[in-house]
């Protein structure tokens, strides 16, 4: 449940659902940068919203992490620092090998299928990056990533696990790693989901913990990677 004000985003009316999507989505593309504030006024002009619907949102995004409300400024969109980005993998490689481990013990045929058909399309979107779409390639890995995971942590069959992790996968993270992989990096994440798919499929609940871990792992490394490559490449400017 969200904190007392905030409203369930379950129970968000059409146009403050939609707000919501769009503002969320815009947040994780990058089109809001982590610091900048989000005037509810500009908002409603870019997507055609009234400010109603729009100030709803943005207490929904607050209550997942992704905005913040400060006195004085509004709501402005949060940062994370290096021990923030170290402790929120951390949590959602606890949270979510638990979510292998018992789905290798509960997920049913469907469940496989939909992991297949997931990976199918992380495999669409990497052959788009290589024809030269890359806006279409990067929403379409972005979204079967996303649908890869939630599978996982529906085949577990734990409900409170699944509301956890929505406040422990921080999406604009995920998508910021996405845009600058290379071709062979996309290829070797999709490899981690095959192999999880097919532990999970064998009903080996250690092995599919232990890949889940090592994938989350991965990401956070090569997001704290690219942190350090911008800061050098940013004092290259200064100087």
């Amino acid at each position: 449940m969200p904190p007392p004000g905030v409203p369930d985003v379950a129970e968000m009316d059409g146009r403050s659902d939609l707000a919501y999507r769009l503002i969320r989505r815009a947040i994780a593309e990058g089109d809001f940068e982590p610091g900048s504030r989000l005037v509810e006024q500009r908002i409603g002009e870019m997507f055609d919203l009234s400010r109603t619907p729009v100030r709803e949102a943005l207490r929904a995004l607050a209550a997942d992490g992704l905005v913040v409300i400060e006195r004085n400024r509004g709501a402005v969109v949060a940062t994370m620092s290096e021990t923030d980005i170290c402790d929120q993998y951390e949590l959602r490689a606890r949270l979510e090998s638990l979510a292998a481990e018992r789905a290798a013990t509960r997920m049913d045929a469907d469940g496989i299928a939909r992991l297949d058909a997931a990976i199918a399309e992380f495999d669409e979107g990497v052959a788009l990056l290589s024809a030269g779409s890359p806006d279409a390639g990067l929403r379409r890995i972005a979204s079967a990533n996303s649908a890869f995971h939630q599978e996982i942590v529906d085949g577990s069959q734990h409900r409170r696990l699944s509301a956890l992790l929505v406040h422990a996968v921080d999406i604009p993270l995920v998508y910021q790693v996405f845009r600058h992989q290379t071709r062979e990096q996309s290829q070797r994440s999709n490899l981690f989901h095959r192999m999880v798919r097919d532990a999970i499929a064998a009903g080996d609940p250690q092995r599919a913990a232990a890949l889940m871990a090592e994938h989350i792992m991965q990401g956070r490394d090569a997001l704290l990677a690219l942190r350090s490559q911008q800061g050098r490449e940013t004092e290259t400017h200064a100087s």
